[in-house]
């Protein structure tokens, strides 16, 4: 018997597990029980690799004329989930913290007690 050639290019490529459309989803659910700005309503934007918030900036801290700021920026890597957070006056993502799940990540997003995101 002869040896067959296998064709290993006709294999699917692997798709990034991040963004999808069911953690946006948790991901705006779970924005609903924030405890500051609830005034407003919050986007989640799919970015590479996770999710931006974004926010009408209802205390004019940030955006004197009330436009759409960067709240938060959540990414998922190697087994964990990243917050950043916007340093506004550099314009740049600034790490937060990592969480093994992303309910403890959101739980801390929506308490903000430090008022880092929601400012």
């Amino acid at each position: 018997m002869g040896e067959r050639a296998v064709q290993i290019d006709a294999v699917a490529p692997v798709r990034a597990p991040h963004p999808n459309e069911l953690d946006r989803r948790r991901i705006e659910r779970a924005l609903k029980g924030r405890q500051r700005y609830l005034y407003v309503e919050p986007a989640v934007v799919p970015v590479a690799g996770g999710y931006r918030v974004e926010s009408p900036c209802c205390s004019r801290n940030v955006d004197p004329d009330g436009g759409i700021v960067d709240v938060a920026l959540i990414q998922f890597r190697e087994g964990d989930w990243r917050l950043f957070r916007k340093d506004h006056s550099g314009g740049t993502w600034a790490f937060h913290s990592n969480y093994p799940r992303l309910g403890d990540l959101l739980e801390l997003l929506n308490v903000d007690a430090d008022r880092l995101f929601w400012q």
